[in-house]
């Protein structure tokens, strides 16, 4: 009997995978949590830097930033992984940065157990609450004349004038509500961004460049500028805020009536930049250190001589 020769079929082998479907939804909502945490990982961030920089910082504080961080981080792969699959990206294209398998990274991140620990995760929130945190030495009795105690109450001021309780503008900054209380009151000091924040959320923004320039004084940081007769000015526009606003001639009698209405309105709001005197009687009036003023009042005059019109002990 003939041999057939018809031959059977190759083996297929195993079935093909299918690709990853694709979930624009959760994409989109995975999407915004990333940008959720990565601000909040940010002003953690901030707080740690504040904290380590202070060589009596109680380990425990320190401790509490990186355990916040490190949740934030585990939060932030979750939803990344997650979003990759949503967009029908592969998950071997994530192996070379995590250092796991696909097939790892798909048992470990499960969509749906994701979104729910997404929906129903907290904001970290530090806690600020060892007695032995790091402050900064204040003076005894809180002055104006304190840089730190000028932005303080510029601060205050921000915040009141808003009209948001405080819990909830310690909640919209991320932090323990006792410990913006300490940074309204003076008793503690805060990052810049903190600061920027703070008048972000209580003003509409113009008062914003006042606390930038009361926390560089009260800092001590270089104060850079291409406009210095302008950073002048807002300066002492913003001890002016910071003092209340007190009314024009309430100020000139504050200065035993040494300076003008004219003067006056000049020095805030120019033209040009009046003689140091009318500065120095002024920064006197809104109960500030005159000599912080001078550099920036030299900067707008380039005038790097001394000032001879000023009796020696004008600067004590």
């Amino acid at each position: 009997m003939p041999t057939s020769s018809h031959k059977p079929p190759p083996d297929p082998g195993p079935p093909a995978r299918k690709g990853s479907s694709t979930d624009a939804e959760r994409a989109a909502r995975c999407s915004t949590a990333v940008h959720g945490m990565a601000v909040e990982a940010v002003r953690i961030a901030e707080t740690f830097v504040a904290r380590a920089s202070d060589p009596s910082a109680v380990t425990t504080d320190l401790l509490e930033c990186t355990v916040q961080l490190t949740r934030l981080m585990e939060d932030t792969t979750a939803a990344l992984v997650v979003r990759q699959r949503s967009r029908g990206e592969p998950l071997t294209d994530l192996e070379p940065v995590l250092k796991v398998s696909a097939d790892r990274l798909r048992r470990k991140y499960p969509p749906r157990t994701v979104d729910r620990e997404l929906a129903t995760r907290k904001r970290p929130v530090l806690a600020f609450g060892s007695q032995r945190a790091v402050k900064r030495a204040m003076p005894k009795k809180a002055s104006l004349r304190d840089p730190h105690q000028r932005l303080a109450c510029a601060l205050t001021l921000m915040w009141k004038q808003s009209g948001i309780p405080q819990r909830e503008l310690a909640l919209r900054m991320n932090i323990h509500r006792s410990y913006l209380s300490r940074i309204l009151s003076g008793e503690r000091s805060a990052t810049l961004a903190y600061v920027e924040l703070i008048a972000k959320e209580c003003t509409a923004g113009t008062e914003t460049e006042f606390a930038t320039l009361l926390w560089k004084i009260a800092a001590d940081d270089p104060v850079s500028t291409t406009d210095p007769a302008h950073t002048l000015r807002t300066y002492f526009q913003a001890l002016n805020y910071a003092a209340g606003s007190p009314r024009e001639d309430r100020l000139i009698s504050s200065a035993r009536r040494s300076i003008t209405t004219a003067e006056l309105r000049r020095a805030f709001h120019g033209p040009g930049v009046p003689q140091w005197t009318v500065y120095h009687r002024l920064a006197t009036a809104l109960q500030s250190k005159p000599e912080i003023a001078l550099p920036l009042w030299r900067n707008a005059t380039s005038d790097r001589g001394p000032v001879s019109s000023l009796p020696a002990d004008a600067f004590g």
